[in-house]
C-alpha cells in the first residue's frame, strides 16, 4: 500500500499535478475578482460622536490610534489600510441618528451625516469614489477605489414626509432602514412593543416611493410584521443591510425563516451581521444576564454607586463574557444560503456600530478570514463572488430598473403637518 501511494506521489510530480488550493487561496482569487461590497458601516456616526463632525484633523487612512480609555472610546474598527486588507472594495456607509431625536432634529442631523460622510470622501480621491448608481460601483471598483454608498438607518429621518425621503435621495441616500429600535408613526420595530402590527397605509406609501424613485428598502430593526407587509408591497428586491438568520440565533433582529421564503421571490438580499449579540445566543444571554444583575445591584445599592458599580465588576470578573465566533457566522450564512438561496446573502458588518466583536472578525480587515472559513465550506470562488458582492451589485441594479420602468408615475403626495 505505502508503495502505491509513492508511486501515485511520484507520477503526479512528473505530470506536473498540482495540489488542490488551500481554503485561504480560494478566499484570496475570490475576493480579488470580486471585493466584499459591505452593506452597514458607522464611521459617519463615530465622526459625530467623537469628533462633532470636525475632521480636518482626523486622519482615515491610519484609525489605530483612535482609543481613550478616558473618554470610553474604543479604537475605531474602519481605516483605508484595513478596508484595503480586507479586500472591502464598496461600502455603504450608514448615516444614522439617533432614534431619540424628535423627527425635526432627525432630519437636521440626518442632513449632517450625508454632508460628513461626502466631505470624508472627497478627501482621498484616490482612495474613495461617492457613488449613486451600480455603473459608478461597478467603475469605482474597476478604477481600484472604495465605490462609497449612504443608507439611512431609520425612517425618523424622513420626519414623516415623502418630500423629505424625495430629497435625500437626491442627495445620495440610496437605501433607508424603515426604523431603528423604536416605533414609528407608521412602522414597527424588532425592539419595542408592537402599535401597528406592521406598517400603516402611510407605511406602505413609504415602500411604494422608495421602489419609485430607486432607494433600497432596508428591513434591518423592523418587526416581522412589518417585514412582511414590506414584502406585500414591494416590488422590487429589498435588503437586510445588517441582520442574522434567527433560526442561528434568536434575536428579534434577525430574520426568520418565513421571510427568508419570501425573500426568493421577491429577490432581496440579507447581508449577514457580525455584531456578538446577533450572531450568538449564548452572547445574547450573557448581555441580559449582566444587565438584570446591574438593575438588581442599582437597586440595592441605590445610596451607593460606588458600591453597584464594584458589585457588577465583581460579577463580570467572575461571569466572562463568551465570544462569537467566525464558524457561527459562517452557520448564518449557511442557514440564509439553505432557505433561501446563494443569491440572497452578502454581508454587513455593523464595524463602528458596535462594541465588541465577533472573534477573528476584530474591524474590517478580517473578510478574509471568514472567506477562508466558506471556502473550507465548500463554496465554490464563484459562490463567494456571489456572497462578496455579486449579490448586492444585482440587488442595486434590480432597484434601478424598477424605478427606470416607473419614471413616469406620478410622486405618491402627502399633505403637510404642520
Amino acid at each position: 500500500m505505502r508503495g502505491t501511494a509513492l508511486s501515485l506521489a511520484l507520477a503526479l510530480i512528473a505530470t506536473g499535478a498540482q495540489a488542490a488550493p488551500s481554503p485561504e487561496q480560494v478566499a484570496e482569487a475570490a475576493l480579488r475578482a470580486a471585493p466584499v461590497w459591505d452593506g452597514h458601516n458607522d464611521v459617519p456616526e463615530q465622526l459625530r460622536d467623537r469628533y462633532k463632525n470636525v475632521i480636518a484633523g482626523f486622519d482615515f487612512r491610519d484609525t489605530t490610534n483612535t482609543a481613550d480609555p478616558a473618554k470610553g472610546e474604543i479604537m475605531m474598527h474602519t481605516d483605508l489600510a484595513r478596508l484595503r486588507k480586507g479586500h472591502v472594495g464598496a461600502q455603504f456607509w450608514s448615516v444614522y441618528v439617533s432614534a431619540l431625536l424628535p423627527e425635526p432634529q432627525a432630519v437636521q442631523a440626518t442632513l449632517e451625516q450625508i454632508d460628513v460622510t461626502k466631505r470624508l470622501i472627497a478627501r482621498y480621491p484616490n482612495d474613495m469614489a461617492l457613488c449613486l448608481t451600480a455603473a459608478d460601483v461597478e467603475k469605482a471598483m474597476k478604477a481600484g477605489k472604495i465605490a462609497s454608498l449612504m443608507g439611512m438607518e431609520g425612517g425618523s429621518s424622513i420626519g414623516g414626509s415623502l418630500a423629505v425621503l424625495r430629497q435625500m435621495y437626491a442627495l445620495g441616500a440610496r437605501y433607508m432602514t424603515l426604523t431603528h429600535f423604536r416605533n414609528l408613526a407608521w412602522a414597527d420595530s424588532a425592539t419595542d412593543a408592537p402599535k401597528h402590527d406592521g406598517l400603516t397605509d402611510f407605511g406602505r406609501d413609504v415602500v411604494r416611493e422608495m421602489q419609485r424613485i430607486g432607494m433600497i428598502v432596508d428591513l434591518s430593526h423592523v418587526s416581522e410584521a412589518t417585514m412582511m407587509d414590506t414584502l406585500d408591497v414591494a416590488k422590487a428586491p429589498v435588503m437586510f443591510s445588517h441582520s442574522g438568520a434567527r433560526a442561528v440565533a434568536s434575536h428579534p433582529r434577525n430574520v426568520p425563516d418565513g421571510v427568508l421564503d419570501r425573500l426568493k421571490a421577491n429577490g432581496g438580499i440579507v447581508m449577514v451581521v457580525t455584531l456578538p449579540g446577533y450572531v450568538s445566543d449564548e452572547v445574547r444571554g450573557w448581555g441580559n444576564r449582566r444587565t438584570a444583575e446591574k438593575a438588581r445591584l442599582d437597586e440595592f445599592y441605590v445610596n451607593d454607586p460606588a458600591a453597584a458599580k464594584a458589585g457588577l465588576e465583581a460579577w463580570t470578573k467572575a461571569n466572562p463574557a463568551p465570544r462569537s465566533t467566525l464558524a457561527q457566522l459562517a452557520d448564518h450564512i449557511d442557514h440564509i444560503v439553505k432557505r433561501a438561496g446563494i443569491d440572497h446573502v452578502g454581508l454587513g458588518g455593523d464595524f463602528d456600530g458596535m462594541g465588541t466583536t465577533t472573534q477573528g472578525m476584530e474591524d474590517v480587515a478580517g473578510y478574509p478570514a471568514l472567506f477562508a472559513e466558506l471556502a473550507k465550506r465548500g463554496y465554490s470562488q464563484a459562490d463567494l463572488g456571489k456572497i462578496a458582492s455579486g449579490n448586492m451589485l444585482r440587488v442595486l441594479k434590480a432597484t434601478e430598473a424598477y424605478a427606470a420602468a416607473h419614471r413616469a408615475d406620478p410622486p405618491i403626495e402627502s399633505p403637510t403637518t404642520f
